[in-house]
């Protein structure tokens, strides 16, 4: 039908309006399975602690191997992305 050569002086106002529509409904889905994913977080090691239900150095221990990927860190606070680390202990314990 239309390919990106297609000149918009060619189109009438109601194809014009019908492929911006498609192009807001692609957006919109785009976006809401994006938010689908919210982020959710815990902070120090005390988050960790009562995430995975161990010890301070086990999340210490936690927090700088497996759970690497998942903590940022800046000086002494530290942020950890709770979907992605129970992702990484699930794949650490091979399940």
């Amino acid at each position: 039908m239309y390919n990106d050569e297609t000149p918009i002086v060619m189109l009438t106002v109601g194809e014009l309006k019908a492929l911006i529509g498609q192009r807001a409904e692609v957006e919109l889905k785009q976006e809401s399975f994006i938010n689908n994913e919210e982020k959710s977080y815990v902070y120090g090691l005390s988050g960790i602690r009562r995430l995975f239900n161990v010890s301070h150095a086990t999340a210490q221990r936690y927090k700088d191997t497996i759970l690497k990927d998942a903590v940022m860190q800046n000086g002494r606070k530290i942020i950890v992305d709770k979907n992605k680390a129970i992702e990484l202990f699930n794949q650490c314990r091979g399940r």
